[in-house]
């Protein structure tokens, strides 16, 4: 079911955005969680018949960049072309439904951020000055003394590095353009008190970077970088890639065009990794205060995904392709480990095993067996109404028929915070609970006797049994949206029955309807 013709025109829609992607490098499997999570939370909105507008896209300026392309002996342009497609690619395999992949070098993007910058420029909160300190190139940013502490490199040598990255920095004295960051620390402390970071265990490194704001250079003199989006008035200067990156946010609204952006402005979260949340913590919205844009409503900050508990790494040999973990399984199994398995509050660590045990006994047997072991039953492939069972109920059938009413507001509680693992272990519990059923009333003898009693048990079971498949499958769609309408076609859900309202059990239908004559396994096992 694609949900994305539910951007609704003329009134405000549910704004959700991932960073824009580095194109210094192939896409790694950090990179698609932060998608996947973002994803799995606009499906979640649009299920509840939200209009949505979820953005994605690719970062493309900036001195590494200029710098790998000359490594590869491209043109930048060519450069960014080839890795911006890498990323559309993975999030097209991975079913990732954005309603806007935007770019850096999109003309679109440049006219924002030109716009912006005279905004900001206008307003007194630019100037030219001269700038020495510390620049962290890995990191496209600017640190004081504070932030960088001495470290050995891989010759025993003593170099500089980030506190916070551990990357190697060096020590620039340029003429730039600076932003008077320092004179937002009380309005930064104020913002970020309202709850705005999700969740809050990231809060504290916040508060203490701000207590040491300085101005912030804004610009790089073109001799050095070259690859960016010039100042305007001033092309012997470009302006800094993170304010040119974070623009992105605004092109995606329609900015400067305050009709297009009052359907969409301000985002409702974005979603990042923690490597960047300074960005998005500290600069962002101080940049957005000085222009006079209303600010972000939240910021859910998830951590790195680890191998073997360390962190990935070539050297280390360690590192996983996410095009190799689609090609051996498929885009609703990567997908169900990532969020699964997935902590946004902590760093997770990506473990094979728990791959395929997690696969296997949840989708594939918890889920998929469910399904193939009552067809034996149910030759006439009917799908039974409540009229016809609800005298036979028991009070262990309307304990699982509670928890299935349930379930959605549960599912709804978790996913909203996008904890996703504990949506899908409500979810698990109510299918395991099913499965018991269907051990204790042992359909498969029950079919061979001729007692009414007996064929009535059986009616009763297909019922509890498939309204807890179709209400389990609604509420998963945002996790595993192929295989979930898999399964609502197999139980013939109509396609305007599939939103989080339909998500209770169906008591109001009284014509006869019967499942699709489909035997083969709905999930196979890795």
């Amino acid at each position: 079911m694609k949900f994305s013709t539910l951007r609704l025109l003329g009134s405000k829609n549910f704004y959700i955005t991932t960073p824009i992607f580095y194109v210094n490098s192939q896409p790694h499997i950090g990179h698609l969680y932060t998608a996947v999570l973002a994803d799995a939370k606009s499906r979640w909105k649009q299920i509840k018949k939200e209009g949505v507008v979820f953005s994605t896209g690719t970062d493309e300026h900036g001195y590494k960049i200029q710098k790998k392309a000359a490594l590869e002996n491209s043109k930048c342009l060519n450069f960014c072309d080839k890795i911006s497609g890498e990323f559309k690619s993975l999030f097209d395999q991975c079913n990732i439904e954005y309603s806007d992949y935007v770019r850096t070098t999109q003309t679109r993007h440049k006219n924002a951020v030109l716009k912006f910058w005279k905004t900001l420029n206008s307003k007194s909160y630019i100037y030219k000055s001269s700038y020495s300190g510390w620049y962290s190139v890995n990191d496209e940013c600017f640190l004081s003394n504070d932030e960088v502490e001495d470290a050995l490199d891989s010759n025993g040598s003593t170099v500089k590095v980030s506190k916070e990255s551990g990357h190697v920095v060096e020590y620039t004295s340029e003429s730039n353009y600076m932003f008077r960051l320092s004179e937002f620390k009380n309005k930064l402390r104020k913002y970020l008190s309202s709850e705005v970071i999700i969740p809050k265990n990231y809060l504290d490194n916040l508060y203490n970077q701000i207590d040491c704001l300085e101005d912030l250079s804004v610009s790089r003199e073109s001799t050095r970088v070259f690859w960016g989006i010039p100042v305007p008035d001033d092309e012997s200067q470009i302006i800094y890639v993170w304010l040119d990156a974070l623009v992105n946010y605004l092109t995606v609204a329609g900015y400067p065009d305050k009709n297009k952006m009052a359907g969409t402005w301000p985002p409702n979260v974005h979603v990042i990794g923690k490597d960047i949340l300074r960005f998005h913590a500290i600069y962002w919205p101080a940049f957005l205060m000085a222009a006079g844009i209303s600010l972000p409503k939240n910021i859910l900050c998830h951590g790195h995904w680890l191998m073997d508990n360390r962190k990935m790494s070539k050297s280390l040999g360690n590192v996983i392709d996410p095009f190799d973990i689609l090609k051996k399984y498929n885009s609703d199994a990567v997908r169900y480990y990532l969020l699964r398995e997935g902590v946004p509050g902590s760093d997770c660590n990506l473990d094979v095993k728990n791959f395929t045990k997690f696969i296997n006994v949840e989708l594939a047997n918890t889920l998929g067996n469910l399904y193939q072991r009552c067809l034996p039953f149910n030759k006439e492939l009917v799908y039974p109404l409540y009229e016809d069972i609800k005298s036979e109920l028991t009070e262990s059938d309307n304990t699982l028929l509670e928890n299935l009413n349930m379930l959605k507001h549960k599912c709804d509680e978790h996913f909203e915070l996008f904890n996703f693992y504990l949506g899908i272990q409500e979810i698990m519990a109510v299918l395991r609970m099913t499965n018991g059923l269907v051990q204790e009333y042992k359909p498969w003898e029950l079919v061979k006797s001729n007692c009414d009693l007996d064929k009535k048990k059986i009616k009763k079971l297909l019922f509890i049994v498939f309204e807890s498949l179709r209400i389990s499958a609604l509420v998963l769609q945002p996790i595993v949206p192929n295989l979930c309408q898999d399964l609502l076609d197999r139980l013939n859900v109509d396609l305007d029955q599939r939103y989080f309202s339909n998500a209770s059990i169906n008591q109001n239908q009284n014509k006869q309807k019967y499942i699709l004559n489909k035997s083969d396994v709905l999930f196979k096992r890795l």
